[in-house]
């Protein structure tokens, strides 16, 4: 049997405040959900609020990376594990739900003996048939079961979690080796421009025109620029075996990927702080973990009431196989008992506390979920609002530092300016066009968890799944 829970910000303070019908010690509000803000903070007041949208990964419009993330879903061997949790726990909750149910046992058992005096063999055989079945009368074996179920559903929404980030994971992955393939073209770039530099200032320094430090400091450029591409080359290598790994696959470093940095800068719908609670799995699998206690708690207290047992016998026993349940020699029971513990030396007061604690606790770690799923939103969202700023002004002062790199160096060759010059102003060149690509990589790693963070899901059918 399967339960399904959609809670909102009203049903959640009703639920916390009811609890078990049968548990007075659990009627305490939980306050805090009270202070949810009604729209995202860092959201400007002129834009509309607009539901958030799933199928967040056909933005990307790469069929490699939709590739990478169909091996990832399949091979990655962390989301196979998830996976198989998922599947314990649902035979789990099949076994808390045999509970319910009679149980039928059949046992038999064959002897064969000798006796000495006389000699003599006898045979013995029998045969007995029981039945057994507890009656749910305070609904105990019902609240076990309804346990069982909520944490077989806090593991699916864990399980949707996992997923999620694996997605992303993937994607920040394929991005952080466009990014190291981009900056190793830079460095190249670099190593070619030394060399250029190197060629024309040793032609100067054989003319009389150019002083030996100018040759040495071109010397040193080109071999700082040499050691950097080996540097990064190594940091492109793990980025690649890393993506290998998320996949699934043996890290071998060799995955090719040709693509290039989008800049993705349409606008996201960010929906409600209230609706974060149905749409995020993360969220999703915490509400069920403490309706999971809720329900354990119930448990606890229900086994300091009486239980009722009925069983019913039948059994035979003759000297041939044959013969047994014979109706003739049939022999049957029919027994109902009530049994109820009287003392326990305070162990089952001790185990409803602390399920009762085990309640109070699972409250705070809901809302510790809660709200740090809102500061991963509105983290993101104020992240998103610098990065752009970041990248326009840093796009403007690369302009500015390839230009400069570029004048400074005409100016050495006139004698206007120091070969130092030359290389401050090829250092702020490339700083400037390394931010550059870095920033634009950050923006999408931010927009990625910003989907992450909202309970964007990364196809419409798997969102239709979880919804199901």
């Amino acid at each position: 049997m399967n339960w399904q829970y959609k809670p909102s910000l009203l049903a959640l303070s009703v639920i916390l405040l009811s609890a078990c019908a049968s548990q007075p010690t659990h009627n305490e509000r939980v306050a805090e959900l009270e202070s949810v803000p009604s729209v995202w903070q860092q959201l400007p007041s002129s834009d509309k609020v607009l539901a958030v949208e799933d199928n967040w990964l056909q933005q990307l419009h790469d069929p490699q990376v939709f590739t990478l993330v169909e091996q990832a879903l399949a091979y990655n061997q962390a989301i196979l594990q998830a996976g198989y949790d998922v599947a314990i726990k649902e035979q789990q909750l099949i076994a808390a739900g045999a509970d319910l149910w009679p149980s039928l046992d059949l046992s038999t058992r064959a002897s064969r003996s000798k006796d000495n005096r006389p000699v003599s063999y006898k045979n013995a055989n029998s045969a007995s048939l029981e039945l057994s079945y507890e009656v749910d009368l305070w609904g105990k074996l019902s609240a076990s079961e309804r346990q069982a179920n909520l944490e077989y559903l806090a593991e699916k929404a864990t399980f949707a979690q996992s997923k999620q980030q694996l997605v992303a994971d993937v994607v920040s992955g394929w991005f952080d080796v466009i990014t190291n393939q981009k900056l190793l073209e830079l460095y190249k770039q670099r190593e070619q421009n030394a060399e250029q530099n190197l060629s024309i200032i040793e032609f100067g320094y054989r003319q009389g025109l150019n002083e030996a430090l100018d040759v040495y400091l071109a010397r040193n450029e080109l071999n700082t620029e040499r050691s950097n591409i080996a540097a990064q080359q190594a940091t492109l290598t793990k980025s690649i075996r890393d993506l290998e790994r998320l996949t699934g696959q043996y890290p071998t470093g060799a995955l090719s990927v040709s693509a290039d940095l989008p800049l993705l800068d349409s606008a996201i719908p960010l929906g409600l702080p209230s609706e974060l609670i149905t749409r995020k799995p993360e969220l999703m699998a915490s509400w069920y973990q403490l309706l999971s206690t809720d329900a354990g708690l119930a448990y606890a207290h229900k086994q300091r009431f009486p239980s009722l047992n009925l069983s019913a016998s039948m059994s035979d026993s003759t000297d041939r196989v044959s013969d047994l349940f014979s109706p003739s020699s049939l022999a049957w029971s029919l027994i109902g008992s009530i049994s109820m513990p009287l003392f326990e030396g305070g162990r089952l007061k001790a185990n409803e506390e602390q399920a009762r604690l085990n309640v109070k606790r699972q409250e705070q770690a809901y809302l510790a979920t809660l709200y740090d799923a809102f500061n991963d939103v509105e983290t993101a969202i104020s992240q998103e609002q610098a990065l752009k700023v970041r990248y326009e002004k840093t796009l403007e002062a690369q302009e500015n530092a390839i230009a400069a790199e570029r004048l400074s160096f005409e100016q050495y060759q006139s004698g206007l300016v120091t070969y130092t010059t030359v290389l401050d102003a090829q250092d702020r060149s490339f700083n400037a066009q390394s931010s550059v690509i870095e920033i634009k990589n950050q923006l999408i790693i931010n927009r990625i968890n910003l989907h992450i963070a909202l309970g964007g899901d990364f196809s419409e059918a798997n969102s239709e799944v979880a919804e199901q």
